[in-house]
């Protein structure tokens, strides 16, 4: 496996590999932007950093990653050399605050890598919530328990 490096990726590049590949999420509607992974010239992994989904944490100073994903076979560390790439753009931009979700399923490990800690966590909800509306699709994660990180 050869050097990772970021590389810029338009919205709708980024949401075909989601697309493709995320194992339990669908591509996203907006963005503020979004980075590549590569290696050997070879897209391994995409991460889509938005508004944050929470109205209460959009101050304009915070954002979410709001998809990440890797190709299975990709090497060690793509997922935290992501994350990490994210947060070093959005503070050359100005902003204090990324944030992203993880299920408690979910180990964690690639956000602890890149230097991020477990700030909040939900149980869940069992209402209607987005889904409400005929047109949203429902995704099955929408009302599992999660983790809210932030990059430290």
């Amino acid at each position: 496996m050869g050097h990772l490096n970021a590389i810029p990726l338009t919205l709708k590049a980024a949401n075909n590999f989601v697309a493709l590949h995320h194992r339990h999420n669908k591509p996203v509607v907006g963005a503020r932007f979004s980075i590549g992974c590569a290696s050997d010239d070879d897209l391994i992994g995409v991460a889509i950093v938005g508004r944050p989904v929470c109205r209460h944490l959009d101050d304009g100073f915070a954002a979410e990653v709001v998809r990440c994903c890797v190709l299975d076979d990709s090497q060690k560390g793509a997922c935290s050399f992501l994350y990490a790439a994210c947060w070093r753009a959005w503070k050359a931009m100005g902003g204090t605050k990324l944030i992203t979700y993880t299920l408690q399923s979910e180990s964690g490990a690639s956000l602890r890598g890149a230097g991020w800690s477990v700030v909040h966590e939900n149980n869940g909800f069992s209402g209607k919530g987005w889904q409400s509306r005929i047109e949203r699709q429902n995704q099955q994660i929408t009302g599992q328990a999660k983790f809210r990180w932030e990059a430290q």
